[in-house]
């Protein structure tokens, strides 16, 4: 509750797995433009992805988040490898994952949704439709979409 009284809902926790800097960077601008309070989490690699999710290391203290955004193509373990990895864990798999990546193909989009992320994203090169396509998204995931209660392993 605020000092008003009213109730003052907790910033969501985004984490963001993207080794492209310039990436980072506008994704950050497109929540910051955005109407939900969050906390932009980032990691540059699968395997620091992991380490997030799974609290390990310099992570030991990481929020659990309520949304990932993922690139395909990424240093050391690669999204696919994170996305199998996770959706494969029952304490993590409710958490709904976006993939956010510059590829097109169509192998890349049906072994995604194989390894059961939630949507498929193409980033588009227009840095401007890049800021738009992540307020959508924003927008759907935090003010449209009904997610499950934490720790919901159904």
């Amino acid at each position: 509750m605020s000092e008003s009284g009213q109730y003052t809902p907790e910033p969501a926790q985004l984490l963001l797995v993207e080794d492209n800097p310039g990436d980072v960077r506008l994704t950050r601008e497109a929540f910051k433009q955005g109407r939900i309070d969050n906390d932009l989490h980032t990691v540059s690699d699968g395997s620091d992805a992991l380490d997030f999710l799974h609290q390990r290391g310099e992570y030991e203290d990481a929020p659990r988040p309520d949304l990932i955004l993922l690139d395909l193509n990424l240093p050391r373990k690669d999204g696919e490898e994170v996305l199998a990895e996770l959706k494969d864990d029952p304490e993590l798999q409710s958490i709904p994952v976006i993939v956010l990546t510059s590829s097109r193909a169509e192998e890349d989009i049906a072994r995604s949704y194989e390894l059961h992320a939630n949507a498929y994203l193409t980033k588009p090169v227009d840095p401007d439709e890049f800021i738009e396509t992540v307020r959508a998204f924003e927008k759907f995931w935090f003010s449209v979409v009904r997610l499950p209660p934490e720790g919901d392993d159904r």
